[in-house]
């Protein structure tokens, strides 16, 4: 996966943008509060779940190079 696009995807103000984008679509099309904060929390939790994993992915593929190069030396 392209670094770039990793980096957008763990981006806070993306998923908070994807967040108020949803909220504002549901308001218009007239749903309840309820619902609202419900799609609203499940887009911010897959946002925190995908900014977790990217970084976690990044962490042990650093970790890995700096093996490989440890053993290379």
């Amino acid at each position: 996966m392209n670094e770039e696009f990793k980096r957008k995807l763990s981006s806070r103000k993306l998923w908070m943008a994807l967040a108020a984008f949803i909220t504002s679509v549901l308001v218009l099309f007239g749903m309840d509060g309820d619902t609202i904060t419900k799609v609203a929390a499940m887009v911010m939790a897959l946002g925190s779940v995908t900014a977790y994993t990217l970084a976690e992915g990044y962490v042990d593929g650093q970790r890995e190079k700096k093996d490989k190069v440890e053993q290379i030396e």
